[in-house]
């Protein structure tokens, strides 16, 4: 996939992402929270170039760089997301002002990452960008779903 599709893609899913986590929506235990994720992390690979193989211990610092922050970032947005319970028992979540601070923070330190790696000279394609937003996405999905499952009761309601 060409390095313009790739960049589409990562602006379409956060734009989507950033679009519905502002929006009161309902969490499932179960569900497909997973499920882009793991399809940007196969466009990832698939696409290739997640090294610069002139620039190898660099390109995999910068790399693990990017994905401590993907980390850090999903951490922080899942802990700065409201979550509460409904009348039926239903769990919810909306993001905050401070999750948009997680985004603005995030794309920021990722500029500065990308930046870095242009003023040694890295070359870096989009696949690590896209790899990172999937492992913000997947952490984000885990930690919510951790945390609704410990709102919602182990034993079913009886009437």
């Amino acid at each position: 996939m060409s390095g313009l599709v790739n960049a589409l893609v990562i602006v379409a899913v956060v734009a989507v992402v950033i679009v519905r986590q502002l929006r009161p929506r309902r969490v499932g235990a179960g569900g497909r929270w997973w499920l882009l994720p793991v399809v940007l992390v196969v466009l990832a690979v698939r696409d290739g170039g997640l090294l610069d193989s002139a620039h190898r211990d660099a390109s995999i610092a910068l790399l693990a760089a990017e994905l401590v922050v993907a980390g850090v970032m999903g951490m922080a947005w899942a802990g700065t997301t409201r979550m509460w319970k409904d009348a039926d028992g239903s769990v919810w979540v909306q993001g905050t002002r401070a999750t948009i601070g997680v985004w603005v923070v995030g794309i920021a330190v990722r500029v500065g990452l990308y930046a870095g790696a242009a003023g040694m000279g890295v070359h870096q394609r989009t696949g690590s960008l896209l790899l990172a937003v999937a492992g913000t996405l997947l952490i984000r999905g885990a930690v919510l779903v951790l945390r609704a499952q410990k709102r919602q009761p182990s034993y079913p309601a009886v009437s």
